[in-house]
């Protein structure tokens, strides 16, 4: 299906999951160089970066751990300045090596925002691995060490990423048309 409507937007075919699986594998071989014996702790920021965080768990050889936070910074279709914190980090992270799971980082106002939180924990180093990042929109001083692909500022659903809810269950990514 090369087009599909959701809601009252309409939508088409944009990264197939073909592009999607073998990008992961390559952020999944970084880490897994870059981490070993190393035990770091993944924090997967809900809802969008569940379908990545799955895939790229099956594909890590190293011992880690998970967890997951949410935070939330958009409203239908646009990113607000305003963080969302929704549900917060229970374990202790103090020494710790992290890495944060996103689905997407285009203004950095999310990513800002839990690396702000994640100081107070006292952890040994921070990563960020995301699935997409839109690098014409990203103005904030924190570096993004795992990206599997980066893209245009077009508005996308599929793979975790949705529109109010919506299409989070669809295996390609889809831009609004």
């Amino acid at each position: 299906m090369n087009n599909i409507k959701v809601k009252d937007k309409e939508f088409a075919i944009f990264i197939k999951s073909e592009t999607i699986l073998a990008a992961v594998d390559i952020v999944a071989q970084r880490i897994n160089k870059d981490y070993k014996d190393k035990n770091p702790l993944f924090l997967v920021v809900l809802n969008g970066a569940f379908m990545f965080a799955s895939d790229l768990f099956k594909k890590l050889s190293i011992d880690c751990e998970l967890s997951f936070v949410k935070l939330s910074s958009y409203s239908g279709t646009n990113t607000t300045e305003n963080v969302k914190h929704l549900i917060g980090i229970n374990e202790d992270l103090k020494g710790r090596h992290i890495v944060v799971v996103e689905d997407i980082v285009d203004t950095g106002i999310t990513i800002e925002h839990m690396m702000e939180e994640l100081k107070k924990f006292e952890p040994a180093d921070v990563k960020i691995a995301t699935l997409l990042m839109k690098p014409d929109k990203y103005k904030k001083a924190h570096a993004i060490d795992y990206v599997a692909i980066e893209i245009p500022n077009d508005f996308i659903i599929g793979y975790g990423l949705d529109y109010d809810g919506f299409a989070r269950n669809l295996p390609d990514i889809y831009k609004i048309v």
